[in-house]
């Protein structure tokens, strides 16, 4: 099992950027397929973006270009760089996963192993 931690999540103004950053820790694996999900409260866990060991993006209807997803393969971690952020937005930011799979999946079952989260706050 993979022990994920997430960093980055805090509070911002409508309109504001946040970068959010996933690693493992303890042992290093090699991040394979990885996704960001989301959580508000009172709804469900939503996908993201998600990221593929072979490179390939996929992101959330409701993204709209705003957040990106890429890896930096020399630290072996995954970031999120979020833009133009909305009060809606506002929600438990969680890594995710997926070591056997080859292909993105936006299915929260589909993630074998999860970070702690982190808040993302966006206040209008």
């Amino acid at each position: 099992q993979v022990q994920l931690a997430e960093s980055g999540g805090g509070s911002v103004l409508a309109g504001g950027s946040l970068s959010l950053s996933c690693a493992p820790s303890g042992r290093t694996f090699r991040l394979n397929n990885m996704a960001w999900f989301r959580q508000a409260p009172g709804k469900e866990r939503e996908f993201v973006a998600g990221s593929s060991w072979s490179g390939s993006t996929h992101y959330g209807d409701f993204v709209k270009g705003r957040f990106t997803i890429s890896r930096d393969n020399t630290r072996n971690r995954v970031l999120l760089q979020m833009n133009s952020l909305k009060p809606e937005d506002t929600a438990v930011y969680y890594c995710a996963t997926a070591p056997g799979r080859t292909t993105i999946s936006i299915y929260f079952n589909d993630y074998s192993d999860w970070g702690q989260g982190t808040q993302v706050t966006v206040s209008s």
